[in-house]
């Protein structure tokens, strides 16, 4: 009678916290995360508009500077994955400064790499894919110099993409709101298990006591 007596006082010990209670203390965790992933997720858009405003700038000091405080700050905050971007200004100016580079008469063909910048630049702006097959497809109009340094290459579009990830959780106001709701949705489950548990226990095992 001992266990049994014992059985149903841990039953009204659980009793006390009600499901309803855990459930708005969840809904309130619940709201408080979701506010602290978007606040990381809007200090990330602002780093990444840094960086492309001083790409736009033309400041490759700045824009290291930005582009790491950017990559530090995704690395310790969850939900500020950068998805991939470009330096499109940063490759319109090497791109163009490859082809000024190469622009000389040193081909038989006369100045193809001016021939190919004046066909393909009208049509097309230096930092889109079309722009660099243009170009390529221009120059394999003529046969190439016996000089390869007045070949142009223009450089990969790979260089100049970005694509910072978070980590799955991190250390901060969000993660460990995010760790709480964690916690209170597994108390509401431990205490439903728990109490069926018990239940079940009461109704079968002490059936004849």
């Amino acid at each position: 009678m001992a266990d049994k007596r014992q059985v149903k006082r841990s039953i009204k010990q659980l009793q006390r916290i009600k499901t309803w209670q855990l459930l708005i203390l969840l809904v309130l965790a619940g709201f408080v995360a979701a506010t602290f992933l978007r606040l990381n997720n809007i200090g990330m858009i602002q780093r990444r508009d840094a960086v492309l405003v001083a790409d736009k700038n033309g400041d490759q000091t700045t824009m290291t500077q930005r582009l790491y405080d950017l990559q530090r700050y995704v690395a310790s905050h969850m939900n500020a994955d950068t998805d991939a971007f470009y330096l499109e200004h940063q490759y319109r100016r090497d791109a163009q400064k490859a082809v000024d580079a190469a622009k000389d008469d040193g081909n038989p063909n006369g100045n193809i790499n001016a021939k190919a910048e004046a066909a393909c630049k009208p049509h097309y702006t230096v930092w889109s894919q079309a722009y660099v097959q243009c170009f390529t497809d221009e120059l394999a109009k003529y046969p190439p110099s016996p000089d390869p340094i007045n070949n142009v290459t223009l450089p990969s579009t790979e260089v100049y993409r970005h694509n910072f990830a978070s980590p799955l959780w991190s250390a901060d106001f969000a993660g460990w709101s995010v760790a709480l709701c964690l916690v209170i949705i597994l108390m509401i489950i431990a205490r439903l298990g728990s109490i069926l548990v018990l239940r079940l226990l009461l109704k079968h095992h002490y059936r004849g006591m």
